[in-house]
């Protein structure tokens, strides 16, 4: 694990700070292994029985690489840079013996690391760090916030290859009140080993429900452009998705253009879309999104939004982890309406909220994920 000073607590505030503001990254720098090298030999995931869980297709469907250069996973990353590393604390009812192992993405490989904790429960808990210098690498001082959303969107992956597979919805620890792991996943076996859930906020999952293996492996992300306004029907859907993975600390709404361009966002009912803002905003976002021109002719753009500039470490994470999560989902959602999608991560001097003229540093864009009617024919990368 990687930890770099920008993670400690009396850090990360100031780095997101320097993150938001205007200043560029320099030169490229070597970006390391794409691997975290773990010890021992590579060993390969068991099938599984009738009354396991199948931990190799879980992997597959979720973490691994499709091709050899290691950009073509079904979670998106920042640059294709994937900085997010995999533990798995594996219990009983599993594909693998009980252990603590770690996950190589690009050989679908594991290497044992040494027995589980105490107390492990059945299934598998997926423990998610990252590799820094993968994503500080290109884009330098911008990298903590991406890092966090990556993360966020591996949590997702696993989260929806799970309940492809059948599983009881696994429970995701996206709080932020730990370095490491940065988030975790734990998934139950499908014979209910598990004691159950206690009672508490659900972590939704795409309208229409669970995702079907094939579905999660042909997500991609749409090279830009993406041109063509949604329809409100398919628009409230993402938003709705969004909504409910991204529980908390954060707010969502979604620019749209003509013929009457602002910033939308779901009734308090849920059942229509009602106007936040009037105004065309996404020519500003293209600027405020590292200057990513084609943004401003996009269908339109769903935003999260939150994280005010005295937020602690804790804080941050937290909501760049849950916008990560739900972004994720709600491309799930948007792709089933027949949309092309694009998470967008890097944001500077997005105050959203001074912007619609509420005080400054309070609201700031989080995460955003682009839309459109053409779709995707390729892969591509946030």
């Amino acid at each position: 694990m990687d930890h770099p000073r920008a993670e400690r607590p009396e850090d990360l505030v100031a780095a997101l700070a320097r993150a938001r503001s205007e200043e560029r990254p320099g030169p490229d720098t070597p970006a390391g292994t794409a691997v975290r090298a773990w010890p021992g030999a590579p060993l390969p995931i068991p099938a599984a029985g009738p009354a396991d869980l199948d931990l190799r297709a879980l992997l597959r469907l979720s973490l691994a690489a499709a091709d050899g250069s290691g950009r073509m996973r079904p979670a998106p990353s920042a640059g294709a840079l994937h900085p997010v590393d995999t533990e798995l604390v594996v219990g009983p009812g599993c594909s693998l013996p009980p252990g603590r192992y770690g996950y190589d993405p690009l050989r679908h490989r594991v290497h044992h690391l040494g027995r589980q904790p105490d107390g492990t429960l059945p299934g598998v808990s997926a423990e998610l760090s990252v590799t820094a210098r993968r994503t500080v690498s290109h884009y330098g001082h911008r990298a903590w916030p991406l890092l966090l959303l990556d993360t966020g969107h591996a949590a997702a992956a696993l989260f929806l290859a799970a309940r492809a597979l059948g599983a009881a919805e696994p429970e995701v620890r996206l709080d932020g009140r730990t370095e490491y792991p940065l988030a975790s996943v734990h998934i139950p076996p499908p014979d209910g080993r598990s004691p159950a859930r206690p009672a508490g906020p659900r972590t939704g999952e795409p309208t229409g429900g669970p995702p079907t293996p094939a579905e999660l492996l042909a997500r991609r992300s749409a090279p830009p452009p993406l041109p063509g306004a949604p329809s409100p029907n398919a628009l409230r859907a993402v938003l709705t998705t969004a909504e409910r993975a991204g529980t908390g600390d954060l707010r969502w709404c979604a620019a749209v253009g003509p013929p009457r361009p602002g910033l939308m966002e779901r009734s308090a009912d849920g059942t229509t879309l009602r106007r936040h803002a009037a105004g065309e905003a996404r020519a500003t976002l293209a600027a405020w999104a590292a200057g990513q021109a084609w943004i401003a002719d996009a269908g339109a753009v769903l935003l999260a939004h939150g994280c005010p500039a005295d937020a602690d470490a804790a804080h941050i994470r937290r909501a760049h982890l849950r916008a990560g999560f739900a972004v994720h989902l709600a491309h799930v959602t948007a792709l089933r309406h027949g949309l092309a999608a694009r998470p967008v991560g890097s944001w500077q001097q997005a105050d959203l909220g001074a912007a619609l003229g509420a005080a400054p540093g309070r609201d700031w864009v989080v995460h955003a994920l682009a839309l459109g009617t053409r779709h995707a024919d390729e892969e591509n990368t946030t």
